[in-house]
């Protein structure tokens, strides 16, 4: 734990008068592993406007296979008619199980799938025969919508993950590279939202709903051995709702979420909003509903630079795993006016300040940072990766 090895109270009187004061020294805190998720190869290209070269994104995703991260999301088998820019998932999965790329040691790549039909997808894209099983009880229809609205993302009348034939690898699926030598496993991650507006409009169903939909998709995937990974949109804070999402219902989805069989949960800071005492308060009531830290991951946007601040907090309170993502990438893209995740780079180099082992060479992870942002043609959000690659320079 980074626990303090002592705590000094002194007292001492004021000069001026005889007011008595007080103050504590912190000492340094002890060092202790802190597991990156590095989004930004989904998360974090999902909302650029100009579509992006497929190409990039796998030259993206080898550059961060480099750097030492363990977890890296990859792509989404969501609708394409709603993001366009993860259109060729199922390509980048293709390639990665034909050529994984190298790395110092195993990486788990991540793909997002927002409902039963986005998992068969992925598992018809892999290779991997008849993704049907019977454990899976089919999902269940979207809610009645009023007339004439057109139909939230990801849960359209059409087949709301219909790839086009030449990205779906279905035909053609590619089995992995005998000769390579990089350990790697594919993982999945679904969602649910923290509050009544944000699920129906990103998602056209209640929150309970929502849930239901997600088990089939866990059985499928637990069926499959795939790890399961979850997420909490808009804990703290909602486009729709405001600020003061509850706590308690932030709880009660993540523990959902866990007792059907999700591995770990993300409970994801969407829009920005999260303050000091309103993340370690979302702490407190997850602790209160008995989830222990090792099930948790933090998710922050720097919307309001309070990210590495809440990262800092919940750091204090024992959570040891982080999304970020390279370069500051991201927003999304039912949340207006949210801005990207917190940078990789800003967040390694502070948890590196503090002590905590990451295993990710942060120059690398500059270097990428650096690149990708010209690629998109957009400026590097990365304040700590700017500041030491022209450290490095001069």
């Amino acid at each position: 734990m980074l626990a303090s090895r002592c705590s000094i109270r002194r007292t001492a009187y004021s000069i001026i008068g005889s007011a008595r004061r007080s103050f504590t020294v912190t000492p340094t805190r002890l060092a202790e592993e802190v597991r990156i998720v590095e989004v930004g190869a989904r998360d974090g290209l999902q909302n650029e406007r100009n579509s992006i070269p497929l190409h990039t994104k796998l030259e993206l995703i080898q550059r961060l296979a480099t750097t030492g991260v363990r977890d890296i999301e990859a792509g989404s088998f969501v609708a394409p008619k709603w993001v366009p820019q993860m259109a060729n998932s199922a390509e980048v999965l293709n390639h990665i199980l034909g050529h994984p790329p190298e790395a110092p040691h195993h990486i788990a790549y991540n793909f997002l799938i927002p409902n039963l039909k986005g998992l068969e997808n992925l598992i018809r894209a892999s290779g991997d025969g008849n993704p049907s099983s019977e454990e899976a009880p089919p999902t269940p229809p979207p809610s009645p919508k009023p007339e004439g609205e057109e139909p939230a993302p990801i849960t359209s009348t059409e087949d709301p993950n219909e790839m086009p034939s030449s990205t779906s690898g279905v035909d053609n699926p590619v089995e992995p590279a005998k000769s390579s030598t990089t350990p790697f496993s594919v993982e999945i991650s679904l969602f649910a939202a923290a509050t009544e507006a944000f699920s129906k409009a990103n998602t056209n169903c209640t929150i309970a709903e929502s849930l239901e939909r997600c088990k089939p998709i866990v059985a499928l995937a637990k069926s499959r051995n795939l790890r399961v990974r979850g997420y909490v949109s808009v804990a703290l804070g909602c486009p729709y709702e405001g600020p003061n999402v509850s706590p308690s219902r932030v709880a009660d989805i993540t523990a959902t979420l866990l007792e059907m069989g999700a591995d770990e949960v993300s409970v994801a800071d969407t829009t920005g909003m999260g303050t000091a005492p309103r993340t370690q308060e979302l702490l407190k009531a997850l602790s209160s509903a008995g989830i222990a830290n090792k099930d948790l991951a933090l998710h922050f946007h720097d919307t309001y630079g309070q990210a590495l601040v809440n990262a800092v907090v919940a750091l204090e309170y024992g959570i040891r795993t982080f999304d970020s993502s390279v370069g500051g990438l991201g927003g999304c893209p039912y949340s207006k006016g949210a801005t990207g995740n917190v940078a990789t780079e800003d967040l390694i180099y502070c948890l590196h300040s503090l002590g905590a082992r990451t295993g990710v060479d942060i120059e690398k992870m500059a270097e990428i940072g650096k690149w990708i942002s010209s690629e998109l043609g957009r400026p590097n959000d990365s304040r700590a990766g700017k500041a030491l690659l022209a450290r490095l320079a001069s």
